[in-house]
């Protein structure tokens, strides 16, 4: 399907090329980030976003930064590799697949380092682990699509939040995944996408997602879930996560909460469509994950223009996080 075949982002020679998620659905452009720090200020700006991306966004970012490190001793080498983890790491704080993907750099290089592979065997094994994390999280995806589009009725309306879809992983997508894999499977779905304040994630991202598809999709403000929920249009709930506590309380973007609540209080199905690198062991519930917040500006301003008066107090938290059945 055409979801598998939006390229979120890429291994080139040149360097890491992402679709600027920023500039959609107006503007499709592909910068090319030629170093780690070019890579790290993209995520941090939302070049590309989304749980899964972000973590082979960090994956690729560090291959990125050895590759052009100028070290010629293994001890210059490795003070430039825990220099490039770190920069990675600081990046976002919420989506635990960032740091999961850096552990995994990290055990690609300690176990190259043991075998004293030459630094430039290192290089392109570094390359190597941050090339297979991209195609294990397709695979995943997919199979994920696969088992989740089974949930799904046939003439079904599903309600999503935030983007969940091609543009937030490496391909094909988490909740979006699950309703590409239904309507490959041959069932007809509608979709109602909350628009998602304050970035619009919903209206931008989803929407131009499910438009390339021919998926019937209809853009709603986050203040009418509760009404389309209660009012028997919607079937079922799917979203995605960005950090799942060992409880399986689920962090996810700020009005995710919401949505659960309503959909609880009218017994509509509530679904999350997560890979195992959003799961977090080491978390026993969701107080103890840490939400970002965003610049003030991300509320405050829409493509640069103010909306509200200048000097107001802003709430900014980028996620919530919905308590475990």
């Amino acid at each position: 399907m055409l979801a598998a075949m939006i390229r979120t982002i890429d291994w080139t020679d040149e360097g890491v090329v992402m679709i600027d998620q920023r500039r959609l659905p107006t503007h499709e452009l592909y910068p090319v980030f030629t170093t780690h720090e070019e890579v790290a200020a993209a995520i941090e700006d939302m070049v590309i976003r989304g749980a899964p991306a972000i973590g082979v966004a960090a994956a690729m970012g560090i291959a990125l930064g050895m590759r052009n490190s100028n070290a010629t001793s293994p001890e210059e080498f490795e003070s430039d590799f825990h220099r490039v983890c770190e920069r990675l790491s600081v990046t976002r704080p919420t989506a635990v697949n960032l740091f999961w993907a850096v552990e995994r750099m990290r055990w690609a290089f300690n176990h190259a380092r043991r075998e004293a592979a030459p630094l430039d065997a290192i290089r392109r094994q570094l390359v190597d682990e941050a090339l297979a994390i991209h195609r294990e999280d397709v695979k995943a995806n997919q199979r994920m699509g696969v088992f989740g589009a089974d949930l799904i009725p046939d003439d079904a309306t599903v309600l999503t939040h935030c983007n969940a879809g091609a543009l937030a992983t490496a391909g094909f997508g988490t909740a979006l995944g699950v309703i590409y894999a239904a309507v490959e499977a041959g069932k007809r779905v509608r979709v109602y996408a909350d628009e998602t304040r304050p970035f619009l994630q919903g209206a931008r991202l989803t929407a131009w997602e499910l438009a390339k598809e021919n998926i019937p999709v209809t853009i709603i403000s986050d203040s009418m879930a509760g009404h389309f929920l209660k009012s028997g249009e919607i079937d079922c709930v799917i979203v995605g996560a960005d950090r799942i506590a060992s409880n399986g309380d689920v962090a996810n973007k700020i009005g995710t909460y919401m949505v659960a609540v309503a959909a609880h209080e009218n017994n509509i199905p509530f679904y999350v469509a997560a890979p195992l690198s959003t799961v977090d062991l080491s978390l026993n519930s969701g107080d103890q994950i840490p939400i970002e917040s965003r610049a003030d500006i991300e509320v405050t301003h829409f493509r640069g223009e103010p909306v509200t008066p200048e000097g107001v107090i802003v709430g900014k938290h980028a996620f919530d996080v919905t308590p475990h059945p």
